[in-house]
Protein backbone atom coordinates (compact mmCIF):
# COMPACT_ATOMS: atom_id res chain seq x y z
CA UNK A 1 0.00 0.00 0.00
CA UNK A 2 1.04 3.62 -0.84
CA UNK A 3 2.85 5.08 2.17
CA UNK A 4 0.44 8.10 1.26
CA UNK A 5 -2.48 6.94 2.38
CA UNK A 6 -1.77 7.50 6.00
CA UNK A 7 -4.06 11.22 7.11
CA UNK A 8 -3.55 13.32 10.08
CA UNK A 9 -6.99 13.29 12.21
CA UNK A 10 -9.51 15.67 11.01
CA UNK A 11 -12.32 16.83 13.23
CA UNK A 12 -14.97 16.32 10.22
CA UNK A 13 -17.11 13.02 10.92
CA UNK A 14 -17.44 10.33 7.70
CA UNK A 15 -21.17 11.08 8.13
CA UNK A 16 -20.93 15.04 8.18
CA UNK A 17 -18.05 14.80 5.12
CA UNK A 18 -21.15 13.22 3.17
CA UNK A 19 -23.37 15.22 3.95
CA UNK A 20 -21.38 18.36 2.95
CA UNK A 21 -20.67 16.65 -0.02
CA UNK A 22 -24.26 15.67 -0.81
CA UNK A 23 -25.18 19.31 -0.65
CA UNK A 24 -22.57 20.45 -2.59
CA UNK A 25 -22.89 18.33 -5.57
CA UNK A 26 -26.37 19.15 -5.87
CA UNK A 27 -25.78 23.05 -5.77
CA UNK A 28 -22.76 22.12 -8.40
CA UNK A 29 -22.06 19.23 -10.46
CA UNK A 30 -24.90 18.20 -13.20
CA UNK A 31 -27.09 15.38 -12.26
CA UNK A 32 -26.96 12.10 -14.77
CA UNK A 33 -30.09 11.25 -16.38
CA UNK A 34 -30.14 7.45 -16.00
CA UNK A 35 -32.01 6.88 -19.32
CA UNK A 36 -29.86 8.97 -21.21
CA UNK A 37 -26.09 8.33 -19.30
CA UNK A 38 -23.27 11.03 -20.68
CA UNK A 39 -21.62 9.17 -23.43
CA UNK A 40 -17.98 9.45 -23.05
CA UNK A 41 -15.74 7.74 -26.23
CA UNK A 42 -12.27 7.93 -24.72
CA UNK A 43 -10.94 8.14 -28.05
CA UNK A 44 -12.51 12.18 -28.75
CA UNK A 45 -11.30 14.55 -27.71
CA UNK A 46 -14.51 16.48 -25.97
CA UNK A 47 -14.76 13.88 -23.08
CA UNK A 48 -11.58 14.65 -21.71
CA UNK A 49 -11.89 18.62 -22.13
CA UNK A 50 -15.28 18.06 -20.61
CA UNK A 51 -13.59 15.96 -17.58
CA UNK A 52 -11.08 19.08 -16.91
CA UNK A 53 -13.83 21.35 -16.33
CA UNK A 54 -15.42 18.58 -13.93
CA UNK A 55 -12.31 18.05 -12.25
CA UNK A 56 -11.69 22.11 -11.75
CA UNK A 57 -14.87 22.05 -10.10
CA UNK A 58 -14.34 19.59 -7.68
CA UNK A 59 -10.83 21.51 -7.10
CA UNK A 60 -12.45 24.70 -6.61
CA UNK A 61 -15.46 23.21 -4.05
CA UNK A 62 -13.25 21.89 -1.91
CA UNK A 63 -13.32 17.76 -2.72
CA UNK A 64 -10.51 17.07 -5.13
CA UNK A 65 -8.24 14.69 -4.20
CA UNK A 66 -9.71 13.33 -0.96
CA UNK A 67 -6.76 10.89 -0.29
CA UNK A 68 -3.93 12.70 -1.77
CA UNK A 69 -1.93 14.70 1.04
CA UNK A 70 -2.66 18.11 1.97
CA UNK A 71 0.81 19.55 1.22
CA UNK A 72 0.30 18.83 -2.57
CA UNK A 73 -3.05 19.97 -2.70
CA UNK A 74 -5.32 17.09 -1.60
CA UNK A 75 -7.29 16.32 1.37
CA UNK A 76 -5.41 14.07 3.24
CA UNK A 77 -7.83 11.97 4.79
CA UNK A 78 -8.28 8.01 4.57
CA UNK A 79 -10.30 6.06 2.03
CA UNK A 80 -13.50 6.03 4.26
CA UNK A 81 -14.24 9.48 3.28
CA UNK A 82 -13.30 9.12 -0.26
CA UNK A 83 -16.09 5.85 -0.46
CA UNK A 84 -18.72 8.04 1.56
CA UNK A 85 -18.11 11.05 -1.38
CA UNK A 86 -18.46 7.93 -3.71
CA UNK A 87 -21.60 6.99 -2.09
CA UNK A 88 -23.82 10.38 -2.73
CA UNK A 89 -21.93 11.22 -5.87
CA UNK A 90 -23.15 8.27 -7.75
CA UNK A 91 -25.89 10.42 -9.76
CA UNK A 92 -23.58 13.20 -10.35
CA UNK A 93 -21.72 13.27 -13.46
CA UNK A 94 -17.69 13.17 -12.37
CA UNK A 95 -14.20 13.21 -14.30
CA UNK A 96 -14.33 9.34 -14.34
CA UNK A 97 -11.73 9.29 -17.15
CA UNK A 98 -9.55 10.80 -15.43
CA UNK A 99 -8.82 8.19 -12.74
CA UNK A 100 -6.54 5.62 -15.07
CA UNK A 101 -4.34 6.18 -15.73
CA UNK A 102 -3.87 9.96 -14.18
CA UNK A 103 -4.97 9.47 -10.90
CA UNK A 104 -4.91 6.01 -9.45
CA UNK A 105 -1.53 5.19 -11.49
CA UNK A 106 0.13 7.97 -12.69
CA UNK A 107 -0.40 10.37 -9.86
CA UNK A 108 0.08 7.86 -7.26
CA UNK A 109 3.35 6.63 -8.92
CA UNK A 110 4.83 10.20 -8.61
CA UNK A 111 3.46 10.23 -4.72
CA UNK A 112 5.80 7.56 -4.24
CA UNK A 113 8.99 7.70 -6.12
CA UNK A 114 9.14 11.18 -7.81
CA UNK A 115 11.07 13.81 -6.03
CA UNK A 116 9.46 16.70 -3.90
CA UNK A 117 9.82 18.98 -6.45
CA UNK A 118 8.14 17.12 -9.03
CA UNK A 119 5.19 16.46 -6.75
CA UNK A 120 4.85 19.84 -5.47
CA UNK A 121 4.53 20.80 -9.05
CA UNK A 122 2.49 18.21 -11.09
CA UNK A 123 -0.17 16.57 -8.55
CA UNK A 124 -1.66 19.80 -7.79
CA UNK A 125 -1.90 20.74 -11.52
CA UNK A 126 -3.90 17.51 -11.65
CA UNK A 127 -5.72 17.61 -8.46
CA UNK A 128 -7.13 21.09 -10.68
CA UNK A 129 -7.48 19.68 -13.73
CA UNK A 130 -4.80 21.22 -15.60
CA UNK A 131 -2.69 18.02 -16.03
CA UNK A 132 -3.29 14.61 -17.64
CA UNK A 133 -1.10 12.01 -17.18
CA UNK A 134 -0.40 8.51 -19.06
CA UNK A 135 1.81 5.66 -19.47
CA UNK A 136 4.44 5.28 -21.89
CA UNK A 137 5.68 1.38 -20.63
CA UNK A 138 4.79 -0.97 -24.04
CA UNK A 139 7.13 -1.41 -26.57
CA UNK A 140 6.14 -2.91 -30.47
CA UNK A 141 8.63 -6.21 -29.53
CA UNK A 142 8.49 -5.85 -25.95
CA UNK A 143 5.01 -8.09 -25.34
CA UNK A 144 5.00 -8.82 -21.44
CA UNK A 145 8.21 -8.48 -21.06
CA UNK A 146 8.55 -4.74 -19.91
CA UNK A 147 11.61 -4.96 -18.70
CA UNK A 148 13.07 -5.58 -22.04
CA UNK A 149 12.43 -2.41 -23.39
CA UNK A 150 14.79 -1.39 -26.30
CA UNK A 151 13.54 2.33 -26.13
CA UNK A 152 17.03 4.37 -25.21
CA UNK A 153 18.19 7.27 -23.60
CA UNK A 154 21.91 8.55 -24.45
CA UNK A 155 23.46 11.03 -22.38
CA UNK A 156 24.54 13.49 -24.82
CA UNK A 157 25.80 17.10 -23.60
CA UNK A 158 24.58 17.36 -20.68
CA UNK A 159 21.20 16.21 -22.18
CA UNK A 160 19.40 12.61 -22.14
CA UNK A 161 18.61 11.72 -26.00
CA UNK A 162 15.49 9.78 -26.45
CA UNK A 163 14.96 7.14 -29.86
CA UNK A 164 12.71 4.38 -29.60
CA UNK A 165 9.03 3.57 -30.03
CA UNK A 166 6.36 3.13 -27.51
CA UNK A 167 2.19 1.57 -28.21
CA UNK A 168 -1.20 0.86 -26.35
CA UNK A 169 -0.45 3.81 -24.84
CA UNK A 170 -3.75 4.88 -23.44
CA UNK A 171 -5.30 8.16 -24.08
CA UNK A 172 -2.11 9.10 -24.39
CA UNK A 173 -3.20 11.77 -27.37
CA UNK A 174 -5.07 13.71 -24.77
CA UNK A 175 -2.72 13.56 -22.16
CA UNK A 176 0.00 16.58 -21.20
CA UNK A 177 2.82 13.65 -19.48
CA UNK A 178 3.61 10.46 -20.12
CA UNK A 179 6.24 8.53 -17.93
CA UNK A 180 8.25 6.85 -20.12
CA UNK A 181 10.58 3.91 -19.07
CA UNK A 182 13.57 3.71 -21.28
CA UNK A 183 17.20 2.45 -21.35
CA UNK A 184 20.13 4.01 -19.81
CA UNK A 185 22.80 1.36 -19.32
CA UNK A 186 23.38 -1.83 -21.80
CA UNK A 187 26.09 -3.42 -19.61
CA UNK A 188 24.16 -4.34 -16.61
CA UNK A 189 21.29 -7.02 -16.73
CA UNK A 190 18.02 -5.29 -18.28
CA UNK A 191 16.34 -5.00 -15.07
CA UNK A 192 19.35 -2.71 -13.67
CA UNK A 193 19.69 -0.27 -16.69
CA UNK A 194 16.66 1.80 -16.85
CA UNK A 195 15.28 5.02 -15.97
CA UNK A 196 11.75 6.56 -15.89
CA UNK A 197 10.90 9.70 -17.22
CA UNK A 198 8.38 12.56 -17.35
CA UNK A 199 7.95 13.47 -20.76
CA UNK A 200 6.09 16.38 -22.04
CA UNK A 201 3.72 14.60 -24.92
CA UNK A 202 3.68 17.46 -26.93
CA UNK A 203 7.56 17.68 -26.89
CA UNK A 204 9.50 17.85 -30.68
CA UNK A 205 10.99 14.72 -31.24
CA UNK A 206 7.34 13.18 -30.65
CA UNK A 207 5.45 11.70 -33.31
CA UNK A 208 1.69 10.17 -31.92
CA UNK A 209 -0.31 8.16 -34.11
CA UNK A 210 -4.06 6.37 -33.10
CA UNK A 211 -4.23 2.89 -33.07
CA UNK A 212 -7.89 1.88 -34.84
CA UNK A 213 -9.35 -1.56 -32.54
CA UNK A 214 -12.04 -3.89 -34.31
CA UNK A 215 -14.73 -1.95 -32.40
CA UNK A 216 -13.54 1.21 -33.96
CA UNK A 217 -12.18 2.72 -30.55
CA UNK A 218 -8.61 5.04 -31.35
CA UNK A 219 -8.34 5.38 -27.88
CA UNK A 220 -5.08 3.65 -27.54
CA UNK A 221 -1.71 5.77 -29.29
CA UNK A 222 1.68 4.66 -30.45
CA UNK A 223 4.81 7.32 -29.93
CA UNK A 224 7.81 7.49 -32.07
CA UNK A 225 10.86 9.15 -30.26
CA UNK A 226 13.59 10.72 -32.95
CA UNK A 227 16.15 12.71 -30.71
CA UNK A 228 14.09 13.28 -28.31
CA UNK A 229 15.83 16.06 -25.52
CA UNK A 230 15.00 15.53 -21.81
CA UNK A 231 16.99 17.02 -18.80
CA UNK A 232 17.47 15.47 -15.47
CA UNK A 233 14.46 17.07 -14.07
CA UNK A 234 12.70 14.75 -16.66
CA UNK A 235 13.95 12.14 -14.59
CA UNK A 236 11.47 10.53 -11.69
CA UNK A 237 13.53 8.64 -9.37
CA UNK A 238 17.13 7.59 -9.90
CA UNK A 239 19.16 7.26 -12.91
CA UNK A 240 19.18 3.94 -13.85
CA UNK A 241 16.86 2.82 -10.90
CA UNK A 242 13.72 3.15 -13.11
CA UNK A 243 12.78 -0.47 -12.54
CA UNK A 244 12.30 0.62 -8.75
CA UNK A 245 9.73 2.90 -10.22
CA UNK A 246 8.15 0.72 -12.72
CA UNK A 247 7.27 -1.52 -9.74
CA UNK A 248 5.28 0.80 -8.03
CA UNK A 249 3.80 1.78 -11.34
CA UNK A 250 2.59 -1.72 -11.84
CA UNK A 251 1.50 -2.02 -8.25
CA UNK A 252 -0.78 1.17 -8.79
CA UNK A 253 -2.05 0.15 -12.20
CA UNK A 254 -2.87 -3.36 -10.89
CA UNK A 255 -5.06 -1.87 -7.82
CA UNK A 256 -6.06 0.44 -10.68
CA UNK A 257 -7.60 -2.02 -13.09
CA UNK A 258 -9.57 -4.17 -10.66
CA UNK A 259 -11.22 -0.78 -9.14
CA UNK A 260 -9.08 -1.43 -5.71
CA UNK A 261 -7.27 2.09 -5.52
CA UNK A 262 -7.90 4.90 -2.99
CA UNK A 263 -7.02 7.45 -5.33
CA UNK A 264 -9.99 7.69 -7.52
CA UNK A 265 -11.41 10.76 -8.63
CA UNK A 266 -15.21 8.68 -8.10
CA UNK A 267 -16.70 5.86 -9.37
CA UNK A 268 -19.13 4.85 -11.63
CA UNK A 269 -19.66 4.28 -15.45
CA UNK A 270 -17.46 6.21 -17.86
CA UNK A 271 -20.38 6.56 -20.30
CA UNK A 272 -23.60 4.29 -21.51
CA UNK A 273 -21.07 1.50 -22.87
CA UNK A 274 -19.73 1.15 -19.04
CA UNK A 275 -23.12 0.96 -17.39
CA UNK A 276 -22.85 -2.66 -15.47
CA UNK A 277 -25.67 -4.92 -16.93
CA UNK A 278 -29.15 -4.67 -14.93
CA UNK A 279 -29.99 -8.30 -16.31
CA UNK A 280 -33.58 -8.74 -14.56
CA UNK A 281 -33.69 -5.72 -17.24
CA UNK A 282 -32.15 -7.43 -20.11
CA UNK A 283 -33.91 -11.10 -19.27
CA UNK A 284 -37.41 -8.54 -19.54
CA UNK A 285 -36.00 -6.89 -22.54
CA UNK A 286 -35.57 -10.04 -24.28
CA UNK A 287 -38.59 -11.78 -23.28
CA UNK A 288 -36.86 -14.43 -21.36
CA UNK A 289 -37.87 -13.56 -18.03
CA UNK A 290 -38.84 -16.81 -17.28
CA UNK A 291 -35.54 -18.52 -18.68
CA UNK A 292 -34.89 -20.78 -15.44
CA UNK A 293 -31.76 -21.48 -17.38
CA UNK A 294 -30.62 -17.98 -17.85
CA UNK A 295 -31.61 -16.76 -14.56
CA UNK A 296 -29.19 -19.30 -13.10
CA UNK A 297 -26.52 -17.77 -15.47
CA UNK A 298 -27.67 -13.74 -14.31
CA UNK A 299 -27.68 -15.39 -10.96
CA UNK A 300 -23.72 -16.03 -11.16
CA UNK A 301 -22.61 -13.08 -12.94
CA UNK A 302 -24.40 -11.03 -10.08
CA UNK A 303 -23.02 -13.06 -7.15
CA UNK A 304 -19.43 -13.09 -8.78
CA UNK A 305 -19.76 -9.38 -9.13
CA UNK A 306 -20.64 -8.99 -5.29
CA UNK A 307 -17.76 -11.10 -4.31
CA UNK A 308 -14.94 -8.99 -6.31
CA UNK A 309 -16.71 -6.19 -3.97
CA UNK A 310 -15.94 -7.91 -1.16
CA UNK A 311 -12.45 -9.06 -2.62
CA UNK A 312 -11.36 -5.45 -3.30
CA UNK A 313 -12.54 -4.36 0.39
CA UNK A 314 -10.32 -7.25 1.48
CA UNK A 315 -6.76 -6.94 -0.45
CA UNK A 316 -7.23 -3.10 0.45
CA UNK A 317 -6.92 -3.52 3.83
CA UNK A 318 -4.96 -6.47 4.09
CA UNK A 319 -2.46 -4.31 2.34
CA UNK A 320 -2.64 -1.63 4.42
CA UNK A 321 -1.90 -3.64 8.02
CA UNK A 322 0.52 -5.81 6.50
CA UNK A 323 -1.43 -9.01 6.61
CA UNK A 324 -1.11 -9.30 2.90
CA UNK A 325 2.09 -8.47 0.50
CA UNK A 326 1.55 -4.96 -1.59
CA UNK A 327 2.09 -7.29 -4.30
CA UNK A 328 -1.74 -9.30 -3.59
CA UNK A 329 -2.87 -6.27 -5.61
CA UNK A 330 -2.37 -8.95 -7.98
CA UNK A 331 -5.83 -10.64 -6.71
CA UNK A 332 -7.87 -7.94 -7.33
CA UNK A 333 -6.46 -7.53 -11.45
CA UNK A 334 -7.36 -11.28 -11.57
CA UNK A 335 -10.85 -11.23 -10.08
CA UNK A 336 -11.68 -8.08 -12.38
CA UNK A 337 -10.45 -9.78 -15.54
CA UNK A 338 -12.75 -12.52 -14.80
CA UNK A 339 -15.90 -11.49 -13.68
CA UNK A 340 -15.40 -8.99 -16.24
CA UNK A 341 -15.26 -11.99 -18.36
CA UNK A 342 -18.25 -14.00 -16.86
CA UNK A 343 -19.91 -10.68 -17.36
CA UNK A 344 -20.03 -9.94 -21.20
CA UNK A 345 -19.97 -13.82 -21.57
CA UNK A 346 -23.06 -13.98 -19.49
CA UNK A 347 -25.06 -10.74 -21.51
CA UNK A 348 -23.98 -11.97 -25.02
CA UNK A 349 -25.52 -15.12 -24.09
CA UNK A 350 -28.70 -13.36 -23.15
CA UNK A 351 -29.19 -11.57 -26.09
CA UNK A 352 -27.51 -13.97 -28.60
CA UNK A 353 -27.90 -13.21 -31.71
CA UNK A 354 -29.67 -9.99 -31.01
CA UNK A 355 -26.83 -8.88 -29.36
CA UNK A 356 -24.89 -8.50 -33.24
CA UNK A 357 -27.77 -7.67 -35.40
CA UNK A 358 -30.43 -6.07 -33.85
CA UNK A 359 -31.62 -2.50 -34.40
CA UNK A 360 -31.81 -2.03 -30.52
CA UNK A 361 -29.50 -0.01 -28.99
CA UNK A 362 -29.36 -1.61 -25.63
CA UNK A 363 -28.93 -4.88 -26.82
CA UNK A 364 -26.39 -4.42 -29.55
CA UNK A 365 -24.08 -2.56 -27.30
CA UNK A 366 -23.45 -6.00 -25.42
CA UNK A 367 -22.46 -7.39 -28.44
CA UNK A 368 -20.24 -4.47 -29.09
CA UNK A 369 -18.97 -4.65 -26.07
CA UNK A 370 -17.83 -8.48 -26.19
CA UNK A 371 -15.17 -7.08 -29.34
CA UNK A 372 -13.28 -5.66 -26.01
CA UNK A 373 -13.51 -8.46 -23.64
CA UNK A 374 -9.86 -9.31 -24.15
CA UNK A 375 -8.87 -6.24 -22.60
CA UNK A 376 -9.27 -6.89 -18.81
CA UNK A 377 -7.02 -10.24 -19.21
CA UNK A 378 -4.44 -7.50 -20.71
CA UNK A 379 -4.25 -4.50 -19.20
CA UNK A 380 -2.05 -4.03 -16.08
CA UNK A 381 -0.07 -6.73 -17.32
CA UNK A 382 -1.35 -9.89 -19.04
CA UNK A 383 -3.48 -12.28 -16.79
CA UNK A 384 -0.70 -15.36 -17.02
CA UNK A 385 1.34 -12.10 -15.26
CA UNK A 386 -0.37 -11.62 -12.59
CA UNK A 387 -0.87 -15.10 -11.65
CA UNK A 388 3.09 -15.74 -11.77
CA UNK A 389 3.25 -13.19 -9.35
CA UNK A 390 0.84 -14.24 -6.95
CA UNK A 391 2.42 -17.74 -7.22
CA UNK A 392 6.17 -16.37 -6.60
CA UNK A 393 5.45 -13.29 -4.50
CA UNK A 394 2.63 -14.56 -2.30
CA UNK A 395 2.66 -18.26 -1.70
CA UNK A 396 6.47 -18.21 -2.31
CA UNK A 397 6.39 -20.99 -5.35
CA UNK A 398 9.86 -21.06 -7.08
CA UNK A 399 10.91 -18.51 -10.02
CA UNK A 400 10.15 -19.43 -13.82
CA UNK A 401 13.95 -19.84 -15.21
CA UNK A 402 14.45 -16.66 -17.18
CA UNK A 403 17.68 -17.20 -19.82
CA UNK A 404 18.31 -13.83 -19.65
CA UNK A 405 18.11 -13.37 -15.90
CA UNK A 406 21.50 -12.25 -14.77
CA UNK A 407 22.96 -11.67 -18.65
CA UNK A 408 24.17 -7.76 -19.53
CA UNK A 409 21.55 -6.29 -21.81
CA UNK A 410 23.47 -5.97 -24.53
CA UNK A 411 24.23 -9.85 -24.85
CA UNK A 412 20.37 -10.74 -24.36
CA UNK A 413 19.52 -12.54 -27.84
CA UNK A 414 16.26 -10.24 -29.57
CA UNK A 415 14.63 -11.04 -32.01
CA UNK A 416 16.08 -13.12 -34.91
CA UNK A 417 19.59 -12.78 -33.33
Amino acid sequence: MTETTSAPATTETVEEFAARAAAWLADNMPRIDPNDPPEHDRGEEEPWLRARELQRKLWDGGFAGICFPKEYGGLGLPIEYQRAFNAVSREYELPIILNTPTFTICAATLLDTASEEQKRKHIPAVLRGDEVLVQLLSEPSGGSDLAGVITRADRKDGKWVINGAKTWSTSAFAADYGLMLARTNWDVPKHEGLTMFLVPINSPGITLRRIKQVNGSVEFCEEFFDNLELTDDDVVGEVNDGWAVASRQLYHERRAVGGGSEFASGVGAEGKSDVPTDYAELLEKTGQADNERLQEMAGRALVHRAVREQLIDHVYHGVLDGSLPPAAGSIIRIAHADVHHLEFDTALAITASAGVVDADDELIRHGERYLSRQAAALGGGTTEIARNIIGERILGFPREYAADRGVPFKDVKRGRS
